[in-house]
């Protein structure tokens, strides 16, 4: 039995529900709708902490999706599990390919923003500041981007750049 089908909660229920229809009517591929079963049973393992079931699902669902946007999707939410699980290495590698993929995406950009920024105050405590500044310079790098992408999403990091005289500018918007 696939995992949105366990759900017990109205929501989920009903999101399956309406998916189930969508995949019935909409003018796509089997592998296509196929791909889409397993995204979503990814996402709803993803939102119940159950990271490894989540991971089969999106790998799954990897192999079968052939569009690049779709499959930019899939990798996020790899990215973010990896990153959850502190494999940041390993989540900047699919980070990296959901954004070769589709480079319109603010919430990837803000991830990798995110761990250079965390690898960077990590490199900060252990006195290496030479390193934890260039690490610095890629996080506000990445910020950027995700601030021209979605001006009013990222005000902290917005903030961020600005106390830390990275900004070229005032306003990003």
């Amino acid at each position: 039995m696939p995992r949105t089908q366990r759900n017990d909660n109205f929501i989920d229920k009903t999101f399956t529900v309406m998916a189930d229809i969508l995949l019935k009517i909409l003018p796509t591929n089997q592998k296509a709708k196929e791909a889409f079963v397993y995204y979503r049973d990814g996402m709803s393992a993803q939102a119940d902490g159950e990271y490894a079931e989540a991971l089969d699902n999106y790998y799954e669902a990897l192999n079968l999706e052939e569009d690049s946007h779709d499959r930019s999707y899939i990798l996020y939410n790899i990215g973010i599990i990896h990153a959850s699980n502190g494999e940041h290495e390993r989540a900047l590698d699919y980070y990296y390919q959901s954004i070769d993929l589709n480079p319109q995406m603010p919430s990837v950009l803000n991830n990798i923003a995110v761990i250079y920024h965390y690898q960077g105050e990590k490199a900060k405590q252990e006195g290496q500041e030479n390193e934890a500044e260039a690490l610095f310079d890629k996080a506000a790098e990445y910020w950027k981007q995700a601030i021209r992408l979605a001006p009013n999403n990222y005000i902290e990091a917005q903030n961020w750049l600005k106390i830390t005289g990275r900004s070229e500018m005032d306003i990003f918007f």
